[in-house]
């Protein structure tokens, strides 16, 4: 990021979420552009529109063109709202990886591949289990012209499950060219086991999996000199001062350093190289890519972002 990436385009110092800090909570206001209140341990799809219902209902494109690949089976609702004006007839195709994984086994759990089934570090007593019959495997393995033989074969070389997402990005990319991708990568999300180590672990390797997914963007006719990226986290973790929390393992204390992240955006008409300090909100996310898509977001509260317009 800061050696590669970060000179390529504009980068926001001081993005600040208002809103609740739980992972799927804090994403789903991320794709509507307005504070949800969900439980962030519930089935339960987003109250305001997304970003994948205004892009498809405004720009009328087909459920095809508009997908997220999410980490964890919780994930599974973050695709359409339960908005009445939006909803199912406009949302987005939801992958998880994990669940395409524990299909193709037909119900068997191999140990070459418990460690990118794991579901959810922080609590995995709540954590839905992965349920194969929910996958309709071979219709995902059939559009993304993957065998699950040959799936299974590449899942057991990788690491982490991050790596799965960015490997079932890549073929969706290649295969299918949606306009509009969302990744969610998890692996940083080990820091509530409390070991510093397995933290920068997730760190390292979430970096190098944005790098390697801008490189595959500018690597593909379809998307090279037309595509922007937009990288940034959810929100931070706890300070290291302050009592009430565990420092890196968790976000719980609501302080600063909790609420304060960053953003990067890479992409043709982006400035390059170029920082800006003012401190910016993460529900302007939305409103930014409404404008730069020709899309009208209608119940977000965020703000376009001028300086990558």
């Amino acid at each position: 990021m800061l050696g590669e990436l970060i000179p390529q385009g504009t980068f926001y110092t001081q993005v600040i979420n208002h809103g609740i800090l739980g992972h799927y909570v804090a994403t789903a206001s991320l794709a509507t552009g307005s504070y949800e209140t969900l439980n962030n341990f519930a089935s339960t799809p987003p109250g305001n529109p997304t970003i994948f219902e205004y892009y498809r209902r405004d720009l009328k494109r087909p459920v095809e063109d508009a997908w997220v690949i999410a980490p964890s089976n919780g994930f599974n609702r973050i695709g359409g709202s339960s908005h009445r004006a939006y909803g199912p007839n406009f949302s987005a195709e939801v992958v998880l990886p994990k669940q395409l994984l524990a299909a193709s086994m037909s119900g068997g759990t191999s140990t070459d591949y418990l460690h990118l089934l794991r579901d959810n570090y922080e609590t995995p007593l709540f954590a839905p289990p992965i349920a194969s019959d929910e996958v309709n495997l071979q219709r995902t393995a059939d559009l993304l012209k993957l065998s699950v033989a040959d799936f299974n074969a590449h899942a057991r070389s990788l690491a982490s499950p991050d790596e799965l997402s960015v490997y079932i990005a890549r073929q969706l990319m290649t295969q299918v060219s949606p306009s509009l991708i969302w990744i969610t990568l998890h692996d940083i999300d080990i820091a509530h086991s409390g070991a510093y180590s397995l933290y920068t672990d997730g760190i390292r390797r979430s970096d190098r999996l944005c790098a390697d997914i801008w490189n595959t963007i500018e690597s593909l006719p379809e998307y090279k000199g037309r595509t922007t990226l937009f990288i940034l986290p959810d929100f931070g973790r706890d300070s290291d001062t302050n009592p009430a929390g565990n420092g890196f393992q968790h976000h719980r204390t609501g302080d600063a350093l909790s609420r304060t992240t960053w953003m990067l955006a890479l992409g043709p008409g982006v400035r390059q190289n170029f920082v800006v300090d003012r401190p910016v909100d993460s529900l302007d996310l939305v409103p930014t890519l409404g404008k730069l898509m020709g899309f009208s977001p209608t119940y977000a509260a965020g703000k376009p972002l001028v300086e990558v317009l």
